[in-house]
């Protein structure tokens, strides 16, 4: 019995800790909510400003001949055992996850949402999409050398730049067909869902706007550099969003543990409370039992 009330106060101590830990992580979540859906709802403003503008440009009649629809550019190709050259769908993937664990299902939804899709190359945000789908040529750095990767939650605009170039160079040159973003999409605090945004090729305009305005210079060079801003844009404003997403999910995953915890506890209180009293009352019973000979 003594052994059995050791053990239970090893448990109690044990998920009081683990109460502690969760506890903390949801308050700093909590506290990072209102900078995260600030920093959401700002890229979705920016995003939605240049996304009309992009659409009015791809209604133009001017830009129907771009290479960002898909057409007037290389195709990828692919040479086949036999010698030939074989066309297939080359799609490029940028997947946007969070840094750190302890989120409920946020990182395992993409990567499920990832595992049935096909793709030529992978370009991971944040640290947990790094790990799973790190580059070939970080393999070879040294047990001493830090992998570098990009931090879903200090991303920047600058990198969203660089990014949004490499893509539209490699889709222009015909490496790739198409570009796709993986991300979580926000739905409310308590319900995140992951989702793919298909950025190129671009979507020409179903319906003509009736006040187009005058574009200096033509529409035609102005949709082509405007692509690469409409697709940063579109990057960092997703990369916020998701960031959102990780801490609005890490935030409700630590008050379902903090509860759980609590609940463990108190079970084990009430079990650690009846063998203590079972032990006590059997050291009475003994005593009585002991005085009555």
């Amino acid at each position: 019995m003594g052994k059995d009330i050791k053990s239970l106060r090893t448990r109690i101590k044990s998920f009081d800790s683990t109460l502690h830990l969760t506890g903390a992580m949801g308050l700093v979540a909590s506290s990072k909510i209102k900078r995260a859906y600030d920093a959401m709802a700002a890229g979705r403003e920016y995003s939605a400003a240049i996304s009309d503008v992009t659409k009015r440009l791809a209604s133009c009649p001017e830009c129907s001949k771009s290479p960002y629809f898909g057409i007037n550019r290389p195709k990828p190709e692919e040479d086949t055992e036999d010698g030939s050259v074989s066309a297939k769908s080359f799609t490029r993937l940028i997947i946007i996850a969070g840094d750190r664990g302890l989120c409920g299902g946020y990182n395992a939804n993409i990567f499920r949402t990832v595992r049935d899709m096909e793709y030529v190359d992978i370009h991971p945000v944040g640290k947990r999409a790094f790990a799973r789908y790190r580059p070939e040529t970080e393999e070879e750095l040294n047990d001493d050398e830090e992998p570098l990767y990009q931090s879903s939650e200090y991303y920047t605009y600058e990198e969203a730049e660089a990014e949004a170039k490499l893509c539209c160079e490699d889709f222009l040159a015909g490496k790739i067909d198409r570009v796709g973003i993986v991300y979580n999409r926000y739905v409310s605090i308590i319900s995140q869902e992951p989702d793919v945004f298909w950025i190129l090729p671009m979507e020409r305009g179903t319906e003509r706007c009736v006040d187009t305005g005058v574009f200096e210079p033509s529409p035609e060079e102005l949709f082509g550099n405007i692509v690469l801003k409409y697709f940063a844009a579109k990057l960092y404003a997703l990369v916020k969003e998701s960031f959102a997403c990780e801490v609005a999910a890490r935030r409700m995953a630590m008050d379902s543990a903090k509860k759980n915890a609590q609940q463990m506890i108190d079970d084990l209180t009430l079990e650690y409370n009846r063998a203590r009293q079972g032990t006590i009352t059997q050291e009475i019973t003994e005593i009585v039992a002991g005085a009555g000979k």
